[in-house]
């Protein structure tokens, strides 16, 4: 899958505008939290926030690690705001939303990288918001199994945790995480709860071969990965690593397809796919598949 560098943004990637997207700024602002669409500069934000739907970003706004792909800033970290599971439920309960998700910056400097603080969030929307799904994005908490435990305590509906790129890529990439481990955190999930359906994400475009993404979709499938988004890496700001290649549409559909094989139970996988874009309708289908 390598190529030529390719400078100019192709035609497939180019998003449109959409209305309604203040509105929903307006709610975020008044609650004083934020979501990963904003920080991490995701190019979706319109089509998501027009719906309206978004993923609450918890645990602060710094992040204790640098990864080359995220703009999410890495500094000393906020000391934790104990409010804030209540004002995520109730501006999510303002938004309308039925299905709502969480992820959070890493917090390595947390005795537990802030997994109770994830468990009160999901909390606080299921007492706001009647018969709320809800889906958590977790980061790796060092491969503590205690930590994904009591996020599971939690009964999240869908418990997430981004791979993100093949291992060979992960010195640059995520120098600070482990692609084992972060198997492991899929693998620990699913033990602990084989009802809960476990999710995982890769980006496309890092200099990544054919045989290496799919080499990590039969091993997320061995952990037990129920649903596996797969999209093409977009380069927040020239801080950032540079896009080593935009992918074409038919290899993400090739991709798809291989992965259905796999016995997946959902895949999503095209240029703008995002871990928690259409999450709710991920999940719907497959609910309605065991029906």
């Amino acid at each position: 899958m390598n190529g030529e560098f390719a400078l100019r943004l192709p035609e497939w990637i180019k998003t449109k505008g959409f209305s309604g997207i203040h509105d929903i700024k307006q709610i975020l602002r008044s609650y004083r939290v934020s979501t990963v669409c904003e920080e991490a500069r995701c190019p979706n934000i319109g089509e998501c926030y027009s719906r309206p739907v978004a993923t609450f970003m918890i645990l602060g706004s710094k992040c204790t690690r640098n990864c080359g792909f995220c703009s999410v800033e890495s500094s000393r970290p906020e000391l934790l705001d104990p409010e804030e599971p209540e004002r995520v439920a109730l501006a999510a309960k303002e938004m309308g939303l039925k299905y709502v998700v969480i992820t959070s910056v890493t917090r390595d400097d947390l005795p537990d990288g802030g997994a109770g603080h994830f468990a009160q969030t999901v909390y606080a929307v299921r007492r706001h918001i009647k018969d709320a799904k809800v889906e958590v994005l977790t980061p790796d908490f060092k491969g503590d199994l205690g930590a994904i435990i009591a996020v599971m305590d939690s009964r999240p509906d869908v418990y997430g945790h981004n791979v993100e790129t093949v291992p060979r890529l992960y010195h640059v990439v995520r120098p600070q995480a482990d692609y084992i481990r972060s198997l492991s955190v899929l693998r620990y999930a699913k033990k602990i709860s084989s009802g809960t359906n476990t999710k995982s994400g890769l980006m496309l475009g890092l200099g990544e071969t054919l045989k290496e993404v799919i080499d990590v979709l039969r091993e997320l499938n061995d952990a037990g990965c129920d649903f596996v988004t797969i999209g093409q890496y977009l380069r927040p700001s020239k801080k950032n690593l540079p896009v080593v290649e935009y992918i074409k549409p038919d290899m993400f559909e090739k991709l798809r397809l291989i992965a259905i094989d796999m016995d997946f139970k959902y895949v999503a996988s095209s240029p703008l796919v995002r871990s928690s874009m259409n999450a709710e309708e991920m999940y719907r289908a497959v609910g309605k598949q065991n029906v």
